[in-house]
């Protein structure tokens, strides 16, 4: 059973049915080959340089319909298993994330933290998870946001990994009140109603 969970495979390629599509793209590409013919057997009827000019862009259309055709003549999507991982390797590697910013007028200092805090919970070993804050601008608003956010991130983690929680970005993961209402468990609410409260204090302070 053990090799069998090692054997299964960290992504997926599940190719897609598109038929009719498929039907579609063929009947114009025949439309496009049809026009060509047609312009090479009639080229008596047109002036020699309006023909040329002619089907030369109806050549490089009907090619370039062509390439197009081939990169979506078998599309398919990736389905990733990131929770099998752990399942192949032993140890994993320590993991350097970086986050830049310049300006916090145009990069308001609320969405730098969320993605730090998103970045902090990531589903990872914390021992083996460093980020990093590149501030161009030296904004003093911003080192201050980001003190508040260490603050803040001292029970967003923890509650994220204790929940499994998905969307590790606060801002928004408390956008979608569904979650809390779908929730029955009275342990997790009062949780959650707790980390809104912070997270609407850590937002006004920072933005106030």
């Amino acid at each position: 059973m053990a090799n069998q969970e090692h054997d299964l495979p960290l992504y997926e390629k599940v190719w897609l049915k598109r038929t009719f599509q498929r039907v579609i793209d063929t009947f114009i590409l025949f439309l496009l080959l049809l026009l060509l013919s047609n312009r090479v057997f009639s080229s008596n009827t047109f002036t020699f340089p309006c023909f040329l000019l002619a089907f030369i862009c109806e050549s490089w259309f009907t090619f370039n319909w062509i390439v197009i055709l081939n990169s979506k003549w078998s599309p398919a999507i990736t389905i990733t298993h990131p929770d099998r991982l752990l399942q192949r390797i032993q140890e994993l590697p320590p993991v350097d994330l970086f986050v830049t910013t310049a300006d916090p007028v145009l990069e308001p200092p609320i969405i730098t933290v969320n993605t730090v805090l998103s970045l902090l919970a990531l589903d990872y070993p914390t021992n083996k998870l460093a980020c990093y804050v590149s501030d161009d601008g030296c904004a003093p608003l911003t080192f201050y946001a980001l003190v508040e956010a260490s603050k803040f991130a001292k029970h967003w983690v923890p509650f994220c990994k204790r929940h499994n929680i998905q969307v590790r970005a606060p801002a928004k993961y408390f956008s979608d009140v569904t979650i809390y209402k779908n929730e029955d468990s009275l342990e997790f609410r009062q949780e959650w109603l707790q980390m809104k409260e912070m997270y609407d204090n850590l937002s006004h302070k920072i933005e106030e």
